[in-house]
C-alpha cells in the first residue's frame, strides 16, 4: 500500500477526539474510494513498526461490530479516554 494512502488514513485517525471511535470502515469512507476497511485495518497494523509523528491513536478504531480488534489493551486505553463498553 502506498505511503500517500497511509499518510491519509493516519490523517483521519488523527481527527478522532479522545472519548470517541471510529470503525475501519467508516475510516475508509472518509478517506476516500477506493479505500477499503481492509486497508484501514493494514494501515494501523503497520504502526507497530512505523511510529509516525504526530502519534496515531490507533486505540480508536474498532471493528464493524464495534468492538476492539487488538484485545483488552486497546479497551482499556479507551475506557481510559472515557468511552463505554456494553457487556453484550
Amino acid at each position: 500500500m502506498s505511503h500517500i494512502l497511509y499518510h491519509r488514513i493516519y490523517t483521519v485517525v488523527r481527527c478522532i477526539p479522545a472519548g470517541q471511535v471510529a470503525t475501519y470502515g467508516q475510516i475508509a469512507q472518509i478517506v476516500g474510494a477506493p479505500t477499503t476497511a481492509q486497508q484501514v485495518g493494514e494501515a494501523m497494523a503497520a504502526l507497530r513498526e512505523a511510529h509516525p509523528e504526530p502519534p496515531v491513536p490507533w486505540q480508536r478504531v474498532l471493528n464493524a461490530q464495534g468492538k476492539v480488534s487488538t484485545g483488552p489493551q486497546q479497551q482499556h486505553v479507551l475506557e481510559r479516554e472515557g468511552v463505554v463498553f456494553n457487556a453484550r
